[in-house]
């Protein structure tokens, strides 16, 4: 292996990363691939809270960095080797200060702007009992339909059933009085309404 095939593997290798991880949101779950300074809690379907952050922190060394530390220690030694009359030693150690330097903005990036950001959600924050929504699939009896509403100022969809099993019409606008197993129970609001 020659050192420009060795630098031109290492900068595909970490740009093929950073597109994974760029259509996948930093982790897949087919393999369990994971990114980032974060831990995932699994819960049953329906559930209201699906991701969360184990700390503050991020370690330096993670799959973001990691990948943008290969980025650019193969871009620019591939680059230095092809087009410098630099010797191996020299474009090893330029090629190394610049992964580096990739890495740490990445880093300086996560800790410094985006992690202070981060809040773990609370259930109170995700209850949707009392919510206020609009059908969009209509409430058979019987059958699931689906609802949408506004909840911290995201529009979410859930399904949903008539809480009384009648006929609840594509449109209408209801009220949430029960979640149970990723189902919402609603009525309509003109039925609650004084």
């Amino acid at each position: 292996m020659t050192w420009e095939l060795f630098y031109l593997v290492c900068f595909i290798l970490g740009l093929l990363l950073c597109v994974i991880s760029l259509f996948t949101g930093g982790h897949t779950h087919g393999g369990h691939f994971h990114f980032g300074g974060h831990a995932h809690l699994h819960l049953p379907h329906g559930a209201k809270i699906g991701h969360t952050h184990a700390s503050n922190g991020v370690s330096p060394f993670n799959g973001f960095t990691i990948t943008a530390f290969l980025c650019w220690f193969g871009g620019v030694g591939y680059l230095l080797r092809t087009h410098s009359g630099f010797f191996a030693p020299v474009v090893l150690l330029l090629s190394t200060l610049s992964g580096i330097a990739g890495g740490a903005l990445i880093f300086w990036f996560l800790a410094a702007v985006l992690l202070p950001r981060e809040r773990v959600l609370t259930a109170e924050e995700t209850e949707i009992t009392g919510v206020v929504g609009r059908v969009t699939g209509s409430l058979l009896p019987d059958r699931t339909g689906e609802i949408i509403y506004t909840q911290l100022g995201a529009r979410r969809s859930s399904p949903a059933r008539s809480e009384d099993g009648s006929t609840i019409e594509r449109g209408s606008e209801v009220v949430v009085l029960r979640y149970e197993r990723g189902v919402a129970y609603v009525r309509a609001w003109h039925d609650i309404e004084p």
